[in-house]
């Protein structure tokens, strides 16, 4: 390796770890302010010192969970996180495997219609779609959180992609050893699409644990508030102590980090193939 690639190499894996740091500093302060009292969070916030805490302590996460029942947010967010994931990757791989693989009677215009909703931003919708919760009776109900987010464009487009990829002679065996299209999708098609799989899962994990505005919507009772709704609640007394918000944002922000650590891999393979099929 001459001198000159080796500089280069040097520049660009310090490049990288400087905009690694500089994207991770958020995360980093929040972390360290959490460990705070009170007045020394917002000092020296132009100096590396306040990246470390002088005396770490936990009195903040401990505030956390006895102003508020944290265990039974996190517990709500859970659940409903994990059964939209759920039904999104039975649903919508149900869709992109049809819409990849099988041909019928309008698909080219199914598949354009798919494509053109991804452009609406959820924001537009918002209104009429309160509107049919509170009309079926469902606001404050699992149902107004959960139903409206099962069947995702995007998650379809996402699928339709990957499928396109696997073999029609791997499929035509399957159909030879006797296996029809539903056997077919969950035996083999399913096993062997474990990187989208895992696209999804982050997409929708990181999505709707981080959402506010449509809980904020349709909840109305603390029984399944959500934990960003529980956060909330640290800015509505006054005075606002930000050490119990930095804590409170540090506990929710776990789930997210656990899952991405493990799941990265799946996540930049997914990412990769999806994106570069016609």
């Amino acid at each position: 390796m001459t001198k000159k690639k080796t500089l280069g190499n040097v520049a660009f894996y310090l490049g990288n770890t400087l905009i690694a740091l500089i994207f991770v500093s958020p995360l980093i302060w929040m972390i360290s302010s959490s460990l705070k009292p009170e007045a020394e969070i917002f000092k020296g916030l132009n100096t590396l010192a306040t990246f470390i805490p002088k005396a770490a302590s936990f009195s903040n996460y401990v505030e956390v969970f006895e102003r508020i029942n944290m265990w039974k947010f996190i517990g709500n967010s859970l659940f409903y996180v994990l059964v939209i994931i759920l039904l999104d990757l039975l649903v919508n791989s149900i869709c992109g495997y049809a819409l990849a693989k099988f041909e019928f009677k309008g698909k080219g215009l199914l598949l354009t219609l798919v494509i053109s909703l991804m452009v609406f931003p959820a924001e537009a919708i918002m209104l009429p779609m309160y509107r049919e919760m509170a009309d079926l009776g469902w606001i404050n109900s699992w149902a107004s959180l959960i139903v409206p987010f099962v069947a995702k464009c995007f998650s379809i487009y996402m699928f339709r992609q990957f499928f396109m990829d696997i073999p029609d002679e791997l499929l035509e065996a399957a159909a030879i050893d006797g296996c029809g299209p539903v056997r077919t999708f969950f035996k083999v098609v399913m096993p062997i699409s474990g990187t989208v799989y895992a696209t999804i899962f982050i997409l929708d994990f990181v999505a709707h644990w981080n959402d506010f505005m449509w809980p904020l919507l349709v909840v109305t009772g603390e029984e399944k508030r959500t934990i960003q709704l529980a956060i909330q609640t640290f800015f509505g007394s006054k005075p606002i102590n930000y050490g119990p918000i930095m804590a409170s944002l540090t506990i929710s922000a776990i789930p997210m980090l656990i899952m991405f650590i493990f799941l990265q891999k799946y996540y930049v393979e997914g990412i990769a193939s999806t994106g570069i099929k016609g």
